[in-house]
């Protein structure tokens, strides 16, 4: 049941969408999930400040997971959205933030996990 949430300070196409959409659900495996119950929301054109100066180029990525993934495993995937968003987007990894949040309780289809 992961969720990967990113605000990104430049647009972004219903192609690139498409692409980064694929590409988190490959790289969710590193974390010991699949795509199959992956939900993945953009925001885009947000404005995004670090070191009290605006990013033209920037990400925030948060990603809520069911449970735990070990500290090896989060490193790897900061490093596979870091990669995909230079890739699909330019943006360099050193204005991308990831967070990860372990969550316990977990609802889906009118019910917790």
């Amino acid at each position: 049941m992961p969720f990967i949430d990113s605000k990104i300070t430049v647009p972004v196409t219903p192609e690139k969408r498409e692409s980064i959409k694929s590409k988190m659900g490959q790289a969710i495996s590193l974390l010991g999930k699949t795509e199959t119950y992956l939900m993945v929301g953009f925001e885009d054109n947000y404005d995004l400040y670090l070191g009290g100066n605006k990013l033209e180029k920037g990400a925030f990525v948060s990603v809520s997971l069911y449970g735990n993934a070990s500290s090896s495993a989060y490193d790897q995937m900061t490093g596979e959205i870091c990669n995909i968003l230079s890739e699909e987007l330019g943006i360099p990894g050193s204005n991308v933030y990831v967070t990860y949040q372990g969550i316990k309780d977990w609802g889906w289809n009118g019910g917790n996990f």
